[in-house]
């Protein structure tokens, strides 16, 4: 099953205008496994264009692609899978939509028993954050490292550790548990 790819870098995309230039770089250079594209656009056009622009770069590099919150996004180009918030539609309307081949993700911040139900419900992978202090969501709740070694022994699924994660850092995570490390700036901060 291809979850077993949920390894490594997980590169999510910076909420602006896509350098598919720089994503590309950051891909091959980093061997990422799996890119999420996340822009917080309502223009569903611009998402649409984005999205297969970016697809397309995933098959070439064969990285797993990801949709963040959009699952009509996600069904419409047959991306490998969605990523799906606290607040965003359930596991189950998400894998009834996406059908059994697609990779859903939950976020799952600091709460190890929402995983739990989230694996039971269907998930292939869930994250926990904040990991460090993070510039992308200054506000997020913490997650320490021991919730992700408590994580790693109540689950089966892969763990995606997010917030404040870079290259200094990234081996703690992947020390406490996380299969994955989530990083955004990190990875295209040099392109502000």
């Amino acid at each position: 099953m291809s979850h077993k790819k949920i390894s490594g870098i997980y590169a999510i995309t910076p909420n602006k205008i896509l350098d598919l230039n720089t994503i590309e770089q950051a891909i091959i250079a980093h061997k990422i496994s799996v890119l999420q594209y996340r822009h917080k656009t309502t223009d569903v056009s611009i998402k649409l264009n984005e999205a297969k622009q970016l697809q397309q770069l995933c098959l070439r590099h064969n990285t797993l692609f990801i949709i963040n919150d959009d699952i009509n996004l996600a069904q419409k180009i047959k991306a490998d899978g969605v990523h799906l918030g606290k607040d965003d539609t359930s596991i189950e309307v998400a894998r009834a939509q996406l059908g059994s081949d697609a990779i859903i993700g939950v976020s799952c911040y600091n709460d190890t028993k929402l995983a739990k139900i989230a694996q039971d419900k269907g998930a292939n992978y869930v994250a926990f954050g904040a990991l460090f202090p993070s510039n992308t969501k200054p506000n997020a709740p913490h997650c320490p490292l021991d919730i992700i070694m408590q994580a790693k022994q109540a689950l089966a699924i892969p763990i995606v550790g997010i917030g404040g994660v870079d290259f200094d850092n990234q081996q703690q995570a992947l020390d406490a548990g996380c299969d994955a490390v989530a990083m955004i700036n990190a990875l295209f901060q040099s392109t502000d």
